[in-house]
């Protein structure tokens, strides 16, 4: 961690020089950042092939007909793109199975909070990712130093939204950064 920094809680938004395709113009909401490393997901890449309802036929969730919701299916990151994450309010736990990143948002990774928010019931927001985006110990602050990532505040609306084509955009934004004035190629002084 950057002088014991934790960035847990925070976006990461991705400098248009981004070297990896897979994160290109990518928004990240920080679930743990410790000196073990950082755990996060990506909140504006939507999975276009899977939809919730497909997801849930696949484990075997039944859907009722009255009361029941769709949440958007997320690529969440490159790690263990099998598994799935729930990023949501925290209006809502899990025994055992939900971590508590701040006082606004936890993140699940149960098949119960899948069958709740099915259900109509689970958590007020939130979106599910499928793998998420890891870094090891250092990783995340190099990357940060050599100006990969700019990091920002995590609002409601970037996370849970839908608009995921100008979350980037809204993030950068957010942080007092017009995109336009972004350049893809770094310099030295």
């Amino acid at each position: 961690m950057i002088a014991d920094i934790s960035f847990a809680g925070q976006l990461l938004i991705a400098m248009p020089a981004m070297g990896d395709p897979r994160f290109e113009r990518s928004v990240v909401y920080l679930c743990a950042h410790s000196d073990d490393g950082a755990m996060g997901l990506i909140v504006n890449k939507p999975v276009t092939d899977l939809r919730f309802g497909d997801l849930l036929e696949q484990l075997g969730i039944p859907r009722p007909e009255r009361g029941r919701r769709d949440i958007r299916v997320h690529f969440g990151g490159p790690v263990e793109g099998g598994r799935g994450f729930v990023l949501h309010s925290a209006d809502y736990e899990s025994e055992g199975g939900t971590l508590r990143v701040d006082e606004a948002v936890s993140m699940t990774a149960t098949l119960d909070i899948l069958r709740e928010i099915a259900a109509g019931d689970g958590p007020r927001s939130s979106m599910l990712a499928l793998g998420y985006a890891g870094w090891g110990p250092g990783q995340l602050e190099r990357e940060i130093g050599q100006n990969a990532w700019l990091t920002g505040p995590a609002r409601s609306e970037i996370l849970f939204g839908r608009a995921n084509e100008h979350k980037w955009a809204a993030a950068l934004k957010g942080i007092g950064v017009d995109p336009q004035t972004l350049s893809s190629s770094a310099g030295h002084a």
